[in-house]
């Protein structure tokens, strides 16, 4: 199997900046032969990692990793607020209302609960987000081939990341429920080490499964809309706002164009994924309802409940997810693939100088 994402990878045409064209001869007929483009990574260092490889793919799950673990974490108070909010509308009235509520009730150390499952639940989902983005990226584009994977680049970044996200969830889905129950039920537990028994004893295994459907439902549209939306606004900020080319900028400036296109993205994942957010939150805090139930409870309305603290902190988390991802690309020498270019045998069909 690896040796088949190797061999797609290096046809990809979502390749690292540093590549050339050659073409190799293939015996199709006696005496004959048929040209067919190939093209392999020149390093950009001696010790650049070789895209597609193993090693690819498992650093870029790395990078998954501290790019979420790390955001989610430091946003863990504001997470917290934005869950009671969308749980008790009467009680926490709104953002700055539900900061001086806890802090009141609970202290300052009060808005730290519930970071040890974000940590490991947001970690874990990284991992799998991010690493097995690239893979299927590599995948689909290979299926389609160098022409139609340019053509039609926005639905594979589309079904890659939402592929990626379903395993991605299956991960979370455990420490989410866990971090819910801790953030919004007083009472049942202040840490993950005190809430796994007691889900287990109260609901069986089911207790940690029973939101994965609407965290499929919350996340995916995310995902491909956080993937999607970036791999674009990428591409147009370098062709209409950044006044050189890519190659020409440092790789400071490119991190800024990645985090500037991180938090447009992040700002329209918010607005798609939040009534499945509300529900998810709703869902872990009520024992015994389904999905279909919450929604109905909550009506049309109800599910927009603390949109304004989630647009914060999904733009803020998304732009500092790409930034670290980025950078930790640049800090590994993994190949960063620069905006997509027509092939020349596309131009050629259609007469593009």
């Amino acid at each position: 199997m690896f040796s088949a994402l190797l061999d797609a990878a290096r046809n990809s045409p979502f390749k690292a900046p540093f590549t050339k064209v050659q073409c190799e001869p293939t015996a199709t007929e006696a005496g004959s032969t048929s040209l067919v483009p190939s093209r392999t990574i020149a390093a950009a260092a001696s010790k650049e990692v070789e895209f597609g490889s193993n090693e690819f793919f498992g650093l870029c799950a790395v990078g998954g990793i501290l790019s979420c673990g790390i955001t989610h974490t430091a946003v863990v108070p504001l997470d917290l607020v934005k869950c009671r909010l969308q749980v008790d509308q009467a009680k926490y009235k709104n953002l700055f209302h539900g900061f001086k509520v806890t802090i009141a009730e609970e202290g300052a150390r009060g808005l730290a609960k519930g970071w040890a499952p974000t940590f490991f639940g947001y970690s874990a989902q990284g991992a799998f987000k991010f690493g097995l983005y690239e893979v299927f990226k590599i995948q689909y584009a290979n299926m389609l081939g160098e022409e139609n994977a340019y053509l039609y680049r926005t639905w594979v970044y589309l079904a890659a990341s939402a592929s990626a996200e379903f395993f991605a969830d299956i991960a979370l889905s455990p420490l989410e429920a866990a971090k819910v129950k801790i953030q919004t039920m007083p009472g049942f537990a202040g840490t993950m080490r005190e809430a796994f028994p007691k889900m287990m004893g109260e609901e069986g295994i089911t207790a940690f499964y029973k939101g994965l459907v609407p965290l499929w439902c919350r996340q995916i549209p995310y995902t491909m809309m956080k993937f999607a939306c970036f791999e674009k606004t990428v591409e147009l900020l370098y062709k209409h706002v950044v006044p050189k080319p890519r190659s020409d900028c440092t790789k400071g400036e490119q991190l800024v164009v990645t985090f500037a296109a991180g938090y447009i993205a992040g700002v329209f994942c918010a607005v798609v994924s939040h009534p499945a957010d509300v529900v998810v939150s709703k869902l872990n805090q009520a024992k015994g309802s389904s999905a279909i139930d919450v929604a109905k409870k909550l009506g049309f309305m109800g599910m927009w409940n603390g949109l304004t603290p989630r647009i914060i902190m999904i733009g803020t988390l998304t732009a500092l997810q790409w930034f670290i991802y980025d950078g930790v690309k640049v800090a590994l020498s993994i190949p960063r693939p620069p905006p997509p270019e027509m092939p020349e045998s596309l131009k050629k069909k259609l007469g593009v100088e």
